[in-house]
């Protein structure tokens, strides 16, 4: 018989020492009771026991919030790979049990089959109904409605959400238990429960401290910087908050009070620039906004921030004529390289397309995206203007995913009931707002009167509102 090396030796204690240590923490987690970090499959019957405990109604609403908050607790006390199993349990076993779905159903059917002499009598139907809605209110539902009564628990299950989102992928039973979640969150950040807030320098440092660390579009550089964007007397911030999360705005919006319509970034956001007379500004641009919580994807409050805003600003300063964005075109650069890659390929371009393309050589093209002495260079941005802002408006204005506008910012504005107003050339010379747009910008306008009628015709048409300057470059 061979005997071992050493090193083999080695490696085969050490496995065995491995062993024998996940054989003694799992005898001291059944022990105790207490759940491993990455709540491994042998942990999974604990979990399972404070689930359920947590699900039973016994012992009164006090035992209720302790069982809850113990089991929140746990959650906590796990890092990422035990999250992710624990809510791959939910998504397992705590959905609607099909057999009793099954009855369910069966049940209804039958009171809706019975003669109506006799159904306008008992009413059996409404009992059924009642039964089925019951049936269709998943376990794992009635788990997390618990920690709803919690102190911060509307947070701790917007975060628990965020994870599942990350987590979902294709999965089929994550991707339901997603749905179920995200149904659930929608009731309760329903427009109708949120406050729209103004922001201003004074609110409490972590309030002010999450605007910074939230803010998607033009970042925030300094407290200098953020004071100005709160403290100046033509700079406003107004945000959603819901009542249980007072120090965690949902989304929120930047708001220059001007005099006409802005087309440059840089001057909105210089901190040295004089201040309007507030008397004389007749213009309110948006621009930026930016969500907070990625936990409430899909729960569409944003809809209404602007809308909201406007109605405030309207009734605040009745001077103000103008209410428009002031907005970047984040997927005009990898539309645009398509097109050239598809010319090179002798691929199908659109003729109003292939013509514009033809004005914009392969040198010129590297460039504008990367170059930044491209954006000091006169003679070359001159050159370019017309080309790159006809493709720039053919693209957001024609370029769809099914009905809706391809560029994700014109989608959500348009879908708002904004009209497509200006292209601005050089909007934002800033190394980003080069690498996403060649430093083009574009102002969404929200005419109040247009409003409703803009995203009606949007959503049920794709039909997009565009000023008679846009038009004309679109044509072009």
């Amino acid at each position: 018989m061979a005997i071992p090396n050493r090193q083999t030796l080695r490696r085969n204690l050490k496995h065995l020492r491995r062993a024998w240590i996940d054989v003694g923490q799992t005898a001291r987690s059944r022990i105790t009771g207490t759940v491993r970090p990455d709540l491994p499959v042998e942990d999974h019957d604990l979990i399972r026991r404070q689930i359920d405990s947590c699900l039973s109604d016994s012992g009164g609403a006090a035992s209720a919030r302790a069982r809850a908050a113990n089991l929140g607790g746990v959650y906590l006390s796990l890092n990422q790979e035990g999250r992710s199993s624990f809510l791959r349990l939910l998504a397992r076993d705590y959905g609607v049990d099909q057999k009793t779905l099954q009855l369910a159903v069966e049940k209804w059917i039958q009171t809706t089959q019975r003669p109506d002499e006799v159904a306008k009598i008992d009413r059996a139907d409404l009992e059924a109904e009642e039964a089925l809605r019951k049936t269709l209110l998943s376990p794992r539902i009635r788990l997390l409605t618990r920690f709803n009564e919690l102190p911060e628990g509307v947070k701790f299950l917007v975060d628990m959400r965020a994870e599942l989102i990350s987590l979902r992928g294709q999965d089929a039973e994550l991707r339901a238990f997603d749905r179920e979640v995200r149904d659930l969150l929608a009731s309760w950040f329903d427009v109708g429960f949120l406050e729209l807030r103004r922001i201003t320098w004074d609110a409490p440092a972590t309030l002010l401290e999450r605007l910074a660390s939230h803010e998607a579009v033009h970042a925030i550089r300094s407290w200098q910087d953020i004071k100005h964007r709160l403290a100046a007397s033509d700079r406003r911030c107004y945000a959603f908050i819901h009542p249980q999360m007072p120090n965690d705005p949902l989304i929120f919006v930047w708001v220059a009070l001007t005099q006409g319509l802005s087309d440059k970034i840089q001057d909105l956001l210089k901190i040295e620039d004089f201040e309007v007379d507030l008397g004389k500004a007749d213009t309110a641009v948006f621009y930026s906004i930016s969500a907070t919580q990625p936990g409430l994807d899909g729960v569409g409050f944003g809809s209404f921030l602007i809308k909201r805003v406007v109605d405030r600003l309207s009734r605040d300063h009745k001077q103000l004529k103008v209410f428009s964005t002031l907005s970047p075109i984040p997927g005009f650069r990898s539309w645009l390289e398509q097109q050239h890659a598809a010319l090179r390929s002798n691929s199908e371009v659109h003729p109003q397309i292939l013509s514009l393309l033809r004005n914009i050589n392969r040198e010129d093209a590297e460039r504008i995206f990367s170059d930044r002495s491209w954006v000091r260079d006169e003679v070359a941005t001159t050159k370019l203007r017309q080309p790159l802002s006809a493709l720039c408006a053919y693209y957001v204005v024609h370029e769809k995913q099914g009905s809706s506008a391809h560029d994700r910012v014109a989608h959500f504005h348009l879908s708002n009931g904004a009209n497509v107003e200006r292209l601005n050339w050089l909007g934002d010379v800033s190394k980003k707002g080069q690498a996403e747009s060649a430093c083009l910008m574009i102002n969404y306008r929200y005419r109040q009167k247009e409003i409703e009628s803009n995203h009606e015709n949007y959503h049920t048409d794709g039909k997009i509102s565009c000023s008679k300057a846009v038009n004309a470059l679109v044509q072009s």
